[in-house]
């Protein structure tokens, strides 16, 4: 029965992945050109509802073209892994559980607030981005005058998002392995094994405080110890969020890693978002060193919850 369980939970996580890549396809569909006296278009066309629609992409250019061939055939890739995942988890006597009402709108406030969540935590990264720059990253995957690592970083992020607000990986437990998953999303493209417990020494700049190595058994066992208080889910999220960022698990991309850990146990309880918005920024970052340096986390909850919390 237990590995059956494990089986489904790691489908559950492939799927989510699958759906969260195809999410960040910008043109699903087949490309078509169209030519009329001014110029050659190019359009995607696909079904919607049983319909064929067509909708207007960019004057043509044989680079365009090429790229709505390539996430063409990647999307009918990913979607073929889905329905292969499907068929697999249904062997596995996998039935969806029903979301709670809380849970759903919670979902639906989360994605309608996802651009500004991942434009502020870019901006908590240092990465150097507009709000409109990030727009276009997110909607068209390509933008000018950024690097590529920050770019990297927001399509990662966006990844993570949509990762975590999969129906089916909100039902999963908040735990380690899930922490680890969205640490190997958020340093896609930087680490090959950024999901993985950090092994090497790490320094923080701006504080002289040096995180030991972390013990996996003392960070899963810190986790579930946090969430089996009796502490408000607001609380327990905040705690979750701080001890892994304090704990450094990871070489890399703790501070995202932790803040989306956090968002998941918070909207898996239909209890709003918890996202560090660009202005709170300063004032976050002097609470933490004081944090990493010794001052009990009252203070930061207290900020975390005043400023941070977005309630529905």
């Amino acid at each position: 029965m237990e590995n059956r369980l494990e089986v489904i939970q790691s489908l559950l996580q492939d799927k989510a992945d699958y759906q969260a890549r195809l999410n960040l396809i910008p043109y699903d569909g087949s490309p078509e050109v169209k030519e009329n006296g001014s110029g050659k278009y190019l359009y995607i066309r696909k079904r919607v509802n049983g319909k064929l629609t067509s909708t207007y992409v960019d004057k043509y250019t044989d680079e365009l073209y090429q790229l709505l061939l390539r996430n063409a055939r990647e999307a009918r890739e990913l979607k073929k892994n889905i329905r292969r995942i499907d068929k697999e988890l249904a062997e596995n006597g996998y039935r969806s559980a029903e979301l709670s009402p809380d849970v759903i709108r919670n979902l639906d406030f989360a994605r309608a607030n996802m651009k500004s969540c991942i434009y502020d935590q870019a901006v908590l990264e240092g990465v150097a981005t507009t709000f409109p720059q990030t727009e276009e990253i997110l909607e068209r995957g390509i933008v000018n005058g950024m690097t590529a690592d920050d770019v990297q970083k927001i399509l990662n992020l966006k990844h993570s998002w949509e990762f975590i607000l999969d129906q089916d990986v909100i039902q999963a437990d908040t735990d380690y392995y899930l922490l680890c998953h969205i640490a190997k999303l958020v340093n896609e493209g930087f680490f090959s094994y950024g999901g993985k417990i950090r092994s090497v020494p790490v320094t923080i700049g701006g504080t002289g405080y040096v995180p030991p190595i972390p013990i996996e058994s003392v960070v899963i066992e810190s986790i579930n110890s946090i969430k089996a208080s009796d502490a408000a889910d607001i609380d327990k999220a905040i705690k979750l969020c701080m001890y892994c960022m304090k704990t450094q698990i990871f070489v890399d991309g703790n501070k995202r890693a932790s803040v989306l850990f956090a968002n998941h146990y918070l909207i898996g309880k239909g209890q709003g978002l918890l996202v560090i918005p660009e202005k709170e920024v300063p004032e976050f970052k002097r609470l933490l060193v004081a944090y990493y340096e010794g001052e009990r986390v009252d203070r930061m909850a207290g900020f975390l919850k005043d400023r941070c919390w977005r309630t529905m």
